[in-house]
């Protein structure tokens, strides 16, 4: 099967061209025919798939008829990373449609977004947050949609947005086409599926866990070694670039901080970091001034790097879903790649949990000529925050102006 199968209008064909697609992948290929018949889909597919042009050519190849410079097709994502990366891929497939897209979330100016909404965009790709805030200002007009896309479902719902999408649900015309595409199906997903699609037709490719073109590793190590095998395994392994996860922000920016020290050209994404500046750290990892990008879970959607040869989970994740987003950025797109995960004597509920997902038993791995053993030193937690330092404060002269009985007291100095 190919692309020119599915009759796309002449200037998305070109598109698809010249973006050098010619076999569609399976999710493609199943999704795309019904959302050209104008069903209401449900997409089920692993991480890196290529479920982002399973809705935006179908998507670009209705707006071609029809009016424009009014929002008539929304895709909602759960980080900005991804948003910014459906918005490259419309970009990129619809150059030759004249059709336009506006990127809406937090981080970044609201101003800059509503002079974009107002010269005129048929395409919104927007995270939940901001994209109320434009609702509820006014700046966005929804009252023409025609399509609504919940992307990576199941990540907003582990972030906490499924209230947000009820509201924007509200506010969206009843008679519309809506898509759904998820890695994973947890129930309140499929519960919200219920609500607001109409008879969906559910298309699953091999949605319930981890690629299988990912070889998976099991590290055992005490937390304060983490650091000493880590560089002890990128020593003696054969990498292209790599992808670590850790569990939270400031670990991650000490990690990469460390990694810098050693040599590598590492950097780190965390949820501190400005827009422009975590725009810079992902375009520096696709382009390969960065062979290494540290990260924690907000980055765990978004990154679209087909190159990723190895991801390692510096921390074990929360759940075994996080498991299958944070591996699924490598082995992508029939590649094949490598997955280690560090692991302490608290992990092992959930490396039984991952077990259950891959339905199979996971490799644990010892380096050869590594001191395991090595004691932590004194008082030391990898990682930990550093005590803080109690403020010095001014001392404080307090001088008391001498006056009569029942006036006002005066104190001169730092208070």
């Amino acid at each position: 099967m190919e692309f020119k199968t599915f009759d796309f209008h002449p200037q998305v064909a070109a598109g698809v061209t010249a973006a050098s697609y010619t076999t569609p992948t399976p999710i493609q290929a199943q999704a795309i025919p019904l959302v050209l018949q104008g069903h209401d889909v449900v997409g089920l597919a692993q991480t890196g798939t290529g479920k982002t042009a399973a809705f935006v050519l179908p998507i670009l190849h209705r707006l071609m008829q029809g009016g424009r410079k009014r929002v008539r097709a929304l895709v909602i994502a759960p980080t900005r990373e991804l948003a910014e990366q459906i918005h490259a891929a419309i970009g990129t497939l619809g150059r030759r449609t004249g059709l336009k897209s506006v990127t809406i979330y937090g981080g970044v100016g609201f101003n800059p977004q509503v002079d974009k909404l107002k010269r005129g965009a048929e395409i919104v790709v927007a995270c939940p947050g901001r994209l109320l805030d434009h609702l509820n200002r006014g700046t966005v007009d929804l009252s023409h949609l025609e399509v609504l896309v919940l992307d990576e479902s199941d990540r907003m719902f582990d972030m906490g947005f499924l209230p947000d999408i009820r509201r924007i649900i509200k506010r969206v015309p009843a008679n519309r086409q809506t898509l759904l595409f998820s890695a994973t199906m947890p129930d309140d997903i499929l519960r919200l599926a219920q609500e607001v699609l109409k008879a969906p037709v559910t298309v699953q490719v091999n949605a319930t866990g981890p690629a299988n073109t990912v070889s998976h590793m099991l590290y055992p190590v005490e937390q304060h070694r983490k650091t000493a095998l880590l560089l002890e395994l990128l020593r003696h392994t054969d990498t292209e670039s790599v992808l670590i996860f850790t569990r939270t922000k400031y670990r991650a920016k000490r990690l990469g901080e460390q990694l810098g020290k050693a040599a590598y050209r590492a950097a780190s994404l965390q949820g501190n970091l400005s827009q422009a500046r975590r725009q810079a750290v992902m375009e520096g990892f696709r382009n390969g001034t960065f062979q290494i990008l540290v990260a924690t879970d907000i980055a765990a959607r978004g990154i679209d790097v087909t190159q990723i040869s190895h991801v390692i989970n510096y921390d074990m994740p929360d759940t075994a879903d996080a498991y299958t987003h944070r591996i699924g950025r490598t082995g992508r797109m029939a590649k094949t790649g490598d997955a280690f995960t560090f692991i302490t004597s608290e992990d092992e509920a959930m490396v039984r949990s991952i077990e259950r997902v891959l339905r199979a038993k996971i490799k644990r791995c010892t380096l050869q000529g590594f001191d395991y053993k090595k004691a932590a030193p004194p008082r030391e937690v990898e990682f930990a925050r550093p005590p803080r330092q109690p403020q010095r404060r001014l001392e404080q002269k307090k001088t008391r102006s001498f006056k009569p009985r029942g006036e006002e007291a005066h104190f001169y100095g730092s208070r």
